[in-house]
C-alpha cells in the first residue's frame, strides 16, 4: 500500500532533511586521507542527536551504526570502521534520520583529495541521474519513469545501474511502497499522486551492474570491483512539481 503524506507530514521530513544537510556539509568539508570511517560516524551521529533525531539506520535488522560508508568497488552498507580514507577514494555517505515520527534519507559520494577523471565523471553522472530520476516526480507520471531517466543517463556514458537494490518510499517507515527501481521502460508502474513521498536513489557502476554481499551479512560490493557511485534524496510528489526535502 502506497501512503499519501499531507502537507504537515511532509514538512515535518523536510525538516529532518534539513539536519541531513547539516550532516553532508561537515562531510564535504572533512572527509579526507587519514580520515577513518568510525570517526566520520560517529560526528554525523552527533549532529543528528544534537537536532533531537535519532539515526534512522541505528539497529535496523541489527545494523552496527548510525551511517552507511561504502568506499570505491563497494555499492552501499558499509559498515564504517577502523580504516582510514585514502587519497583517491571515493566515499558514499547513506544516512537517514527519524524525528517527530517520520523519516528522511539521502546519499552523498564524495571524493578523497586528487581523484581520477574517471571517477570524477562517474560521480557526475550518477548526480544527474539522480537529478534527471527526480525531474520526472510529477503528477500524472508513472513510477518507472523515474526509473527510466536514471538508467538512461548512466547508460548514456557507457555505466551500468545497480539491479538488485532500489529505492523507496519513505515515511513512518524507513521502507515503504513502492519500491523504485533504476532501471526499466517508462510508462509502467503506479501514477504518481500528490503527497506521494519516495527515496530515490541511483547506484551506478562504471563496470558490470552485478553485486554480491560480503561475509558482515551489510557490505554490497561489485563483482568485478569497479568503482560505484550512490546519491539519494527523498523527493515528495506535489502539484508544484518535486519537492526536494534533503536539500
Amino acid at each position: 500500500m502506497i501512503f499519501l503524506k499531507s502537507p504537515e507530514e511532509i514538512g515535518i521530513m523536510a525538516a529532518n532533511g534539513a539536519i541531513l544537510r547539516e550532516c553532508f556539509a561537515f562531510a564535504a568539508e572533512s572527509i579526507a586521507p587519514g580520515m577513518t570511517r568510525k570517526e566520520l560516524d560517529a560526528e554525523v551521529e552527533r549532529i543528528i542527536i544534537a537536532r533531537a533525531g535519532r539515526p534512522s539506520f541505528k539497529g535496523y535488522h541489527g545494523y552496527p551504526a548510525a551511517t552507511c560508508i561504502s568506499v570505491n568497488d563497494e555499492v552501499v552498507h558499509g559498515i564504517p570502521g577502523d580504516e582510514p580514507f585514502e587519497e583517491g577514494d571515493i566515499v558514499s555517505l547513506d544516512v537517514g534520520v527519524l524525528k517527530d515520527g517520520y523519516h528522511a534519507d539521502a546519499a552523498r559520494t564524495y571524493p578523497v583529495g586528487r581523484i581520477t577523471a574517471e571517477a570524477r565523471r562517474l560521480i557526475d553522472v550518477t548526480r544527474e541521474a539522480l537529478d534527471l530520476g527526480i525531474g520526472q516526480a510529477r503528477l500524472g507520471n508513472r513510477l518507472t519513469d523515474i526509473s527510466n531517466a536514471v538508467e538512461t543517463r548512466a547508460r548514456k556514458a557507457g555505466y551500468s545501474v545497480v539491479k538488485q537494490l532500489v529505492g523507496h518510499g519513505i515515511g513512518r517507515a524507513m521502507h515503504e511502497e513502492p519500491q523504485v527501481p533504476n532501471f526499466g521502460p517508462p510508462s509502467q508502474g503506479p501514477e504518481l499522486r500528490e503527497g506521494i513521498v519516495l527515496a530515490i536513489e541511483p547506484m551506478v557502476n562504471i563496470g558490470g551492474a552485478d553485486v554480491l554481499t560480503m561475509p558482515d551479512g551489510w557490505t554490497v560490493v561489485t563483482v568485478d570491483h569497479s568503482l560505484s557511485a550512490h546519491f539519494e534524496d527523498t523527493v515528495a510528489v506535489t502539484r508544484d512539481g518535486p519537492k526536494i526535502l534533503t536539500r
